[in-house]
């Protein structure tokens, strides 16, 4: 399978280009926070807050919802952080990999903020579980408002939804990734004009766009005004992703979405909402769907049953990039990736995590049953993830750009007094559901650093029974050694020495091929390698070649391809010639805890690592390596 090196978007788009790549972003970027309006309002003002829908109450939420969208998303993420990209790519591990390099922070930071940056991270996860059930089980709940006889039904239809969309997800999002744009095109227009017409009806409602209504809410409220916080971020959901998947589109299209579309549609949906329950204080229970006519209920109801899956599918891709982001970069084991697209870049499946995912959502919806009692869980995953966001751009604009201090602080002050006042109302939910994407971040986060350290100890242990490769060289002038026609690669990490696996092959079969490749995989701090810097290699005695493959960190390994570069750089290795070695490592824990070369590690965290490997992908499928070519020699290592 040839590499193709991706295109990446330019910067500044124009015509019909930028056209395309907008209603692409929309499709997208903007299908989380674009449901949001299911939601947001009605949770503002369920009754475990007792907050009654008075005019002075709904202009305060709104307010609040208002100055939220503006600060977090247009201010902070539109304006701020999609500037901090790592060669186009955006993410938190994106960001992370473009702050840790070893000149820019000192160890000790290093450390504190890969845990950040890592436990970020696994509350995406979270997000990638939660958001499928919530918006899913939103729209669905469309059927009560229409006919109170069909709640039983809303938890079954959002089970067989979710049951089909994850099973869909190993055909790729190619096809149907064509009609995302213009259906969540559609979607905005809906809402707009849903909340338009209401305000036509009762203009009063516009002026919560004075941001004073907010401050009084909170002078009137006190502390009660913090926990309706927790409901307001609901509003903001989805901002991770303008970030995320700004390497797909450029910052240019989802500007212009978010300006020219997204947020206009938004606030005209959340001020009909607003407008509404001033006029009729009842429907609060559902303001989405209230306003609706009767007669388009059913319509708006499929509409945004659609406009949720989009939603959802954007973030299971986006846990799909996130999963090979941590492979590659060494915080995850080997897993199954699944090219969908020759041609499109990204387009990814990960069979081993969509079924995690899909049991996950499962789970979730059937454990909560409605979207009203998600509220609290789905929260606690996004603020969490928004707040180590803005302490990783701190670093970033403070070392890396060398902003003025007092421009660093000023913004950061801003950004972190949101984001833990947000944080902080949604901690309060924690025993109400919040503790659901806690646990699974920290359950993820251990598994993450479980597994780095472990590779790290794995690779001390192997240097200790590594032979140098300038004394092994020398050991073959003797000429006792049977040469055969052809070429052996040996894969292995440590290219300054002899691979183990070198050494047990010579050991047991005595003999060696005429060209003997020592290949060597590396991850660079970038997304991508160009294909002119993907090989590089060095020629040694006796018709060895030290060879060095580097990926990015959004790339897949592939063996045969680095063959066919190191062809072009005059290597001569016919492929029907040329036989792949790999070791598989058979880890046997000590029943101690390991403590050596400034790296700890438990026995019950060492037990967790071997099992870790021992289910891992081989390496001869994750390299793509040709199935009748591979020799696989085995080694036990105690750790």
């Amino acid at each position: 399978m040839p590499h193709h090196e991706r295109q990446h978007v330019e910067a500044r788009p124009q015509g019909k280009r930028l056209a395309f790549l907008t209603l692409a972003a929309l499709g997208v970027v903007y299908g989380d926070i674009g449901t949001s309006p299911l939601y947001a309002i009605r949770e503002c003002f369920k009754p475990e807050y007792g907050l009654s829908p008075t005019p002075e109450n709904v202009y305060g939420v709104l307010s609040l919802i208002v100055w939220s969208l503006i600060l977090v998303v247009s201010v902070k993420y539109l304006v701020f952080i999609m500037g901090a990209d790592n060669r186009g790519e955006g993410g938190i591990l994106a960001m992370l990999a473009l702050i840790v390099k070893k000149d820019s922070v000192r160890r000790r930071g290093r450390a504190v903020l890969i845990a950040l940056g890592l436990f970020g991270a696994a509350l995406l996860y979270g997000d990638g579980i939660i958001t499928p059930a919530i918006s899913v089980l939103s729209a669905m709940e469309g059927l009560e408002v229409r006919n109170a006889a069909l709640a039983p039904a809303v938890v079954p239809l959002t089970v067989l939804i979710i049951v089909g969309l994850f099973v869909v997800q190993r055909f790729g999002t190619a096809r149907v990734g064509s009609w995302f744009g213009p259906i969540m095109l559609a979607w905005f227009f809906a809402i707009g004009g849903l909340g338009l017409a209401q305000i036509v009806r009762d203009a009063r409602i516009l002026a919560a766009l004075n941001p004073i209504w907010a401050v009084r809410f909170f002078t009137v409220h006190d502390f009660h005004a913090i926990t309706v916080l927790g409901a307001v971020v609901l509003a903001v959901t989805g901002a991770e992703a303008l970030y995320a998947d700004m390497g797909h589109f450029g910052r240019r299209p989802i500007r212009v979405a978010w300006f020219a579309l997204v947020l206009p549609a938004l606030l005209l949906n959340y001020f009909g909402q607003g407008s509404l329950i001033l006029g009729d204080p009842s429907a609060v229970e559902n303001p989405f769907y209230n306003l609706a006519p009767r007669a388009l209920l059913l319509p708006l109801v499929a509409l945004a049953t659609v406009a949720a899956i989009i939603a959802s599918q954007a973030l299971i891709s986006g846990a799909f990039s996130l999963t090979q982001q941590c492979i590659q970069l060494g915080y995850s084991p080997r897993m199954s990736i699944v090219h969908t697209s020759a041609r499109e870049f990204g387009q990814i499946y990960v069979p081993e995590l969509n079924a995690a995912l899909g049991i996950g959502t499962l789970l979730v919806v059937l454990g909560f049953q409605s979207s009203t009692k998600l509220g609290a869980a789905y929260g606690i995953a996004v603020t969490g993830t928004m707040t180590i966001t803005t302490i990783l751009f701190f670093v970033i604009s403070a070392r890396r750009w060398q902003w003025p201090l007092w421009k660093v602080i000023a913004l950061t002050v801003l950004f972190l007094g949101v984001d833990l006042s947000f944080l902080y109302a949604n901690t309060i939910k924690i025993r109400h559901g919040g503790w659901v994407p806690v646990l699974l971040a920290i359950v993820l986060f251990t598994l993450m650093t479980t597994w780095k350290r472990g590779r790290a100890i794995l690779r001390e242990r192997l240097q200790e029974i590594t032979m140098p490769l300038d004394a092994f060289l020398k050991s073959l002038s003797s000429g006792k050694i049977l040469r055969v026609p052809g070429t052996a690669v040996f894969m292995t990490s440590e290219a300054a020495g002899a691979p183990v696996v070198l050494l047990h092959h010579l050991k047991h079969n005595k003999v060696l091929h005429e060209q003997v490749i020592l290949l060597s995989i590396t991850t660079a701090e970038v997304p991508e390698v160009r294909d002119d810097e993907r090989v590089s290699l060095e020629r040694l005695e006796h018709g060895f070649v030290r060879a060095t493959a580097t990926y990015g960190f959004m790339e897949s390994p592939n063996i045969t391809e680095v063959l066919g570069l190191l062809r072009q750089h005059g290597l001569k290795a016919k492929p029907m010639d040329t036989s792949y070695y790999l070791g598989r490592e058979q880890l046997i824990p000590r029943s101690r805890a390991w403590k050596e070369g400034g790296m700890t590690m438990s026995v019950w965290r060492k037990n967790l690592f071997a099992f870790m490997a021992r289910n891992a992908l081989s390496a001869a499928a994750f390299f793509q390596l040709p199935p009748n070519r591979v020799v696989e020699l085995g080694t036990q290592i105690e750790f």
